[in-house]
């Protein structure tokens, strides 16, 4: 992935010298790499949640069929590669040789497509796929057939997707599980190049894995993103969940921890000036902050209420707090598209990003909306969403809302807003949140701009023209026409208003330079191919 240099010596803010955090105990041994993952892990099913903690953990595990390259390109990584036959209908693949899980039971056919289908339940992109499957098939245990009753182009960027939910292979005595039923702790058994340290997992603490001896990497291609070899040169990766800033920049400058996620915006000046560390914008695509009701309860479920909501959002003002005022880092106007992609649009965006409490204010009276509970799910251990939920709470005691602040660390965040009850029985009215820019590039992975009800994804939204547009887009000829429907959905989103784009940011990460190969593109950190010089 293109790298973008951090200058922090140009940066707005400067952080006091004294730290005055506690120490923390280095691991031992140069064989250890020790993390500062973005939050605590608290659901190990990475296609039960969307949590971007539970992905990364999943990609620590588990591997998948293809990966994608800088280029965002699929490239086969479990498969040796795949036929297309009968009109573009029936795809017949193959499996590598030697591939097994942790447990020492061979990749078969049948986990593959078990796998397949527990993910497509659950994913917006692999439901889409499996609406048009006819038959899974498994010819013998490494070769299976996926049979369509009409063409799917974009096959393999399903097989392919790296974001929330992405496709891992499991055995099928796992994937088994019903799609709305976490896996257990004890079913980390995984085809991936680590293993999952059940008994040394602390949760709010410690999450460790050790390497999977017998991972076999791909031999052919170059490593790139999440496609290529993924070679393991650490015999134990540590992630320690330090949800204090302080505490993690100055365990980084003390050598005490090697590599933290999402430094926040007040400590990269002190960082950047620091020369044993390395502070980087990895991430072309940036993290795109949203704003998501729940469309089931009063207030929300008052499209005039929404509306009136997106006129009084500031996007600066978010993207500000979340990583600072460096313009470099944040971006505003941003619509239902990642910003600087094929799809991105500016339809409709000045005409509701008004900036404009007074007009905000006069609107919600309007929607007859007077002294309703407005139940905001706060989060407290994630900076970059307790920045969010911050700002959020104050435009909504700005606007007179009868605000009702629940806050928790973000695990029980992901728990609670699963949670479809109302208000008066432990449900919710409001959560922040941020998506990788990756997630947002296209309709067919952006499960924000949906219209599926109760059948959807958390917030549940109805929109009947949001689901006909998305469908037109996977058949549209001509990437000119997937721009047209694209503008459509931009202006329908803001007419049915699922969710509130709060802008764009570009967060830098932050490592040790005696650590080579660190690499975090599309928001996924990854941890083969990471070295250590000295």
């Amino acid at each position: 992935m293109k790298r973008r240099n951090f200058l922090a010596a140009t940066a707005a803010a400067t952080a006091g010298a004294t730290l005055g955090a506690p120490p923390i105990t280095q691991a031992q041994g140069a064989r250890t790499l020790r993390f500062v993952p973005q939050a605590n892990l608290t659901v190990m099913d990475p296609i039960w949640t969307t949590a971007y903690v539970t992905r990364n953990h999943g990609f620590m595990v588990w591997d998948t069929l293809y990966g994608l390259d800088a280029q965002y390109r699929p490239q086969p990584q479990m498969v040796e590669g795949h036929t297309l036959e009968d009109d573009n209908k029936r795809w017949t693949f193959t499996l590598r040789t030697g591939l097994a899980f942790h447990d020492g039971t061979p990749v078969r056919s049948g986990d593959v497509i078990a796998s397949l289908k527990r993910w497509a339940a659950r994913d917006a992109f692999g439901a889409k796929m499996a609406s048009v499957v006819t038959e899974w098939v498994a010819l013998d245990d490494r070769r299976f057939q996926i049979r369509l009753s009409k063409p799917f182009p974009l096959m393999l960027d399903a097989l392919a997707k790296p974001t929330s939910n992405a496709p891992f292979i499991m055995p099928e005595r796992i994937a088994a599980t019903d799609p709305f039923t976490q896996i257990r702790p004890e079913d980390m058994i995984g085809s991936g190049p680590f293993r999952f340290k059940r008994d040394e997992f602390n949760s709010g603490s410690l999450v460790v894995y050790e390497r999977n001896a017998a991972y076999r990497p791909r031999e052919q291609g170059e490593p790139s993103f999440t496609a290529g070899p993924k070679v393991v040169n650490f015999d134990r990766v540590e992630w320690r969940i330090i949800p204090d800033a302080a505490t993690s920049a100055a365990a980084l400058q003390a050598g005490e921890i090697d590599w933290w996620e999402q430094p926040t915006g007040d400590y990269l000046p002190l960082l950047g000036r620091n020369r044993n560390i390395a502070v980087e914008v990895q991430d072309e695509l940036g993290l795109i902050a949203v704003m998501r009701p729940n469309h089931l309860h009063a207030p929300m479920n008052n499209p005039k209420f929404r509306q009136a909501l997106i006129r009084g959002v500031r996007q600066s003002d978010y993207m500000t707090a979340v990583i600072g005022g460096d313009p470099r880092l944040i971006r505003k106007n941003v619509g239902a598209f990642t910003p600087g992609t094929p799809l991105a649009t500016d339809v409709g965006v000045a005409d509701v990003y008004k900036e404009d409490i007074a007009l905000a204010k006069r609107m919600i009276a309007e929607a007859g909306i007077t002294n309703e509970r407005v139940a905001l799910l706060s989060t407290t251990d994630l900076p970059s969403l307790v920045a969010l939920s911050q700002v959020g709470g104050g435009m909504f005691r700005e606007l007179g809302l009868n605000l009702d602040t629940q806050a928790m660390d973000w695990g029980s965040v992901v728990r609670r807003r699963a949670s479809k009850e109302p208000l008066d029985r432990g449900g919710w009215s409001v959560f922040f949140t941020f998506w990788a820019g990756l997630d947002h590039l296209n309709p067919a992975s952006h499960h924000m701009l949906r219209g599926q009800g109760d059948a959807g994804f958390i917030g549940w939204p109805t929109s009947e023209r949001i689901e006909q547009l998305r469908d037109a887009w996977f058949e549209a000829p001509t990437l000119d026409s997937q721009k047209a429907i694209a503008a459509d959905m931009q202006r329908q989103l803001f007419t049915d208003v699922p969710y509130i784009p709060l802008g764009q940011y570009f967060q830098p990460i932050a490592y040790r330079r005696n650590i080579t190969g660190v690499m975090a593109a599309g928001g996924v950190p990854m941890f083969w191919n990471v070295r250590r010089t000295a």
